[in-house]
């Protein structure tokens, strides 16, 4: 039971913080152009948020921002990694890491990739063939058909930073298509309003958004009346301080515990993308 209940927790941690969450639609929208102004996020930003399961601290997640270059061409490179804690890890112990490259003005992704060490482990790598308009999934190098690919696609990490981006402070819904390599979706986040919130003993100006729940399979599936929020910055950052949402399994709740924002680390190695496979 308990195994079961931890599984499910750690696909939330992933899922959560992805936002848009896979909804089975395979429609698109294109969403609005980037509004001029300051980018939210420099290369060096990295936020640590703590994962808490009803009143558990199951585990952190860490976010971070840089630059890299992709075949000689600029690009966002974000990550994600996930680290449960230690009376988690006694009963599921979960580690992830998720590489997403974008362009730099986040109309598409480059290279996601992601590798989870646990029960199922997984080395996940999707390749974007813009030129050919194809997606490229592989596991431990074993590929799928290609799949085609739609305007503007983005994988469910650069979601995250494509709408820390594009978001403004009016009742707007984002939508964008959506993919981690195995099929296309539609991706949606509406604006809710402003709230002042308390977060780990610092209040914080914000905007509250809800990503779309309708036909959302997994845990969210079973559970009636699934709702999720995430709260990010009413400024220019559009900072996310928290997650929030309630399924079958309990409650879970992501918070902000350290933000920092360093524009003056050293780039990365550069990045070759694989082309996909005939």
């Amino acid at each position: 039971m308990y195994k079961h209940i931890y599984n499910k927790l750690c696909a939330l941690i992933i899922t959560g913080l992805f936002i848009f969450l896979f909804p089975t639609s395979t429609a698109y929208v294109f969403a609005h152009e980037a509004q001029p102004g300051k980018q939210p996020f420099q290369s060096g930003e990295r936020l640590t948020f703590q994962i808490k399961w009803s009143f558990i601290p199951a585990g952190r997640v860490v976010l971070e921002a840089s630059r890299d270059t992709i075949n000689n061409q600029d690009a966002h490179h974000f990550i994600l990694t996930v680290k449960t804690s230690p009376v988690i890890d006694i009963f599921y112990k979960f580690r992830e890491r998720v590489d997403s490259f974008t362009d730099m003005k986040i109309n598409k992704s480059l290279l996601y990739k992601k590798l989870q060490s646990h029960q199922h482990p997984r080395d996940i790598v999707v390749t974007f063939n813009w030129q050919t308009n194809k997606v490229q999934y592989s596991n431990f190098g074993t590929a799928i058909d290609p799949i085609d690919l739609k305007p503007g696609t983005l994988d469910p990490l650069a979601a995250l930073y494509y709408i820390r981006k594009h978001i403004t402070n009016s009742d707007i819904e984002l939508k964008r298509p959506i993919t981690d390599g195995k099929k296309i979706v539609q991706g949606s986040v509406r604006y809710i309003g402003k709230e002042t919130i308390s977060v780990n003993g610092r209040d914080y100006d914000t905007i509250k958004l809800e990503p779309e729940m309708k036909d959302v399979k997994g845990v969210f599936e079973k559970s009636k009346h699934a709702k999720m929020y995430i709260w990010l910055t009413d400024d220019d950052r559009k900072l996310l301080v928290k997650l929030k949402s309630k399924v079958v399994v309990g409650s879970f709740i992501a918070e902000l515990v350290e933000d920092r924002e360093n524009q003056n680390l050293a780039p990365e190695q550069p990045t070759q993308i694989l082309e996909p496979a005939d």
